[in-house]
């Protein structure tokens, strides 16, 4: 998992480690195949890398990016 990440995302690479060992563990079997395999919450500026991450790991885990759940934060702020 880790060596397919690193080739679509360049520059996080300890980042992408944390979540490749995160990933390995939740699905070795030792979960509840009724929940998901888990929820990362990727924060960070613009043009960091958090969306193109969350679209590898999709493509990665199920082939595809039609389970990955994107909320966009900043239409949730308020003026002060």
């Amino acid at each position: 998992l880790y060596e397919n990440l690193s080739k679509s995302i360049v520059g996080n690479e300890e980042i992408i480690k944390v979540i490749s060992d995160s990933v390995i563990k939740l699905t070795s079997g030792m979960k509840d195949p009724e929940r998901p395999i888990g929820a990362f919450l990727f924060l960070g500026p613009t043009g960091v890398g958090k969306t193109e991450l969350a679209k590898a790991l999709a493509v990665e885990l199920f082939g595809s990016t039609e389970n990955l759940i994107r909320i966009n934060m900043s239409e949730y702020t308020e003026a002060h």
